[in-house]
């Protein structure tokens, strides 16, 4: 009997030690500040102050995704904690509040932060420190930097792409336009001024005025009275939702009817169109790699029934016409999908790679046809656009979908 249960007892330590040896490396659980076997901290910034408050419901869709996942049992077990603060749309206090998450609050990474100049400041410090700036809610050019950037990531299309597929529109539409141009004196509104004379190249001339504008002023009727006097028939309008609205209004009221493209940043129906007034705002282009939430035809289409099912669920309050309500949902499902790909090794550097590791990434709520690609080389998420047109009380898209590195 002695003798059995000694050779029980050595065949059950071998086992114990077979299985010790055997466990992958890979399966250790690995973390750094901000992760833990129970949570997930994200840090966010946003403007729910200031010029551009139109976006903070951004963040607050993120907040009510990331709801939800905790609802459905989190990530791979682990609850998202969401700290998200306001920076008024100041790059000075996105300074201060990026120093908070990552130093007081200790979160893994900062997502979708909203802003050209705000990210801009804070590009530097999260680099030296090795803390995830993770899909920039910003269509700059410059977050697609990995080599001098490894730490920094946009999301959506750049702007340069965007104004690019503008430019070729223009040329094969309106051969002989006179283009005025008004945008952001900052980053993103210069950003967006040199695709479009990219795209122009030689016919660069075409421009017949540039005007731009500070986010402090309170309204810019006074740039479109004189974008107008230039004789331009085609007015690019590169502004945030506010002044996107105002502009709008601006030139019916003196009763201008350029062809007039807006970027597609201020292309939402509630937050901007709605506001301006449907009957005024007929025939408006712009382009986009989102489904609208308030177009009928994608009622019955599988991603949107899901958009709609977590907005009823999770968020109630959200206008579904609002496009930074269809922008915050994605860009938190990309997020997701990450995190999901991080596993147990939910370190700094491995976030980085595993968002530098997409592949044909299909989300809810992006136009059939476009899917989200990155490699260590292209932290470009998404780079195809389609054109679409203002009428009635939606968008409808015309065209095919443009790759902005087909489309140069």
């Amino acid at each position: 009997m002695t003798a059995v249960r000694f050779q029980f007892a050595a065949l059950s330590a071998a086992v114990v030690l077979c299985s010790a040896l055997s466990t992958p490396a890979a399966a250790q659980k690995s973390y750094d500040p901000g992760a833990s076997d129970t949570e997930i901290r994200i840090g966010n910034i946003m403007p729910y102050s200031g010029p551009a408050s139109a976006y903070g419901v951004i963040g607050k869709t993120e907040e009510a995704y990331f709801n939800k996942i905790n609802a459905e049992g989190g990530v791979n077990g682990r609850k998202i904690k969401f700290i998200s603060y306001d920076d008024a749309y100041s790059p000075p206090k996105t300074v201060e509040q990026a120093r908070k998450l990552v130093e007081s609050d200790e979160v893994l990474l900062i997502f979708n932060s909203l802003g050209t100049s705000t990210n801009s400041a804070i590009r530097k410090y999260m680099n030296e420190k090795k803390v995830p700036q993770l899909f920039v809610a910003s269509g700059a050019s410059k977050w697609n930097d990995p080599k001098q950037f490894p730490w920094t990531m946009g999301w959506q299309p750049s702007y340069a792409s965007e104004a690019r597929i503008y430019a070729k529109y223009i040329m094969k539409e309106k051969p002989d336009a006179r283009i005025g141009v008004l945008y952001q004196n900052d980053d993103f509104g210069k950003d967006y001024l040199k695709g479009l004379k990219d795209g122009l190249g030689a016919k660069a001339s075409m421009i017949v005025i540039e005007d731009s504008y500070e986010t402090s002023e309170p309204a810019i009727d006074e740039h479109i009275v004189k974008i107008k006097a230039s004789g331009a028939d085609v007015f690019i309008s590169v502004t945030t939702p506010k002044f996107a609205a105002q502009a709008i209004k601006k030139a019916a009221e003196i009763n201008w009817h350029p062809m007039h493209i807006v970027s597609n940043v201020s292309a939402s129906v509630g937050g901007v169109l709605e506001p301006a007034g449907f009957e005024i705002s007929q025939g408006i282009l712009s382009a986009t790699y989102a489904k609208d939430g308030s177009d009928p035809q994608w009622n019955d289409d599988p991603g949107m029934k899901n958009f709609y099912a977590f907005l009823e669920k999770h968020f109630p309050k959200a206008n579904r016409l609002d496009g930074a309500v269809v922008f915050g949902y994605g860009a938190a499902q990309t997020l997701v999908k990450v995190l999901q790909m991080c596993g147990d090794d939910l370190t700094r550097a491995n976030v980085m790679k595993q968002a530098a590791s997409l592949k044909g990434v299909e989300l809810d709520t992006l136009l059939p046809g476009i899917k989200i690609n990155t490699s260590a080389e292209n932290f470009a998420p998404i780079e195809q656009l389609q054109m679409m047109r203002f009428k009635g009380k939606k968008w409808e898209l015309f065209g095919s979908v443009i790759s902005s590195e087909l489309g140069q």
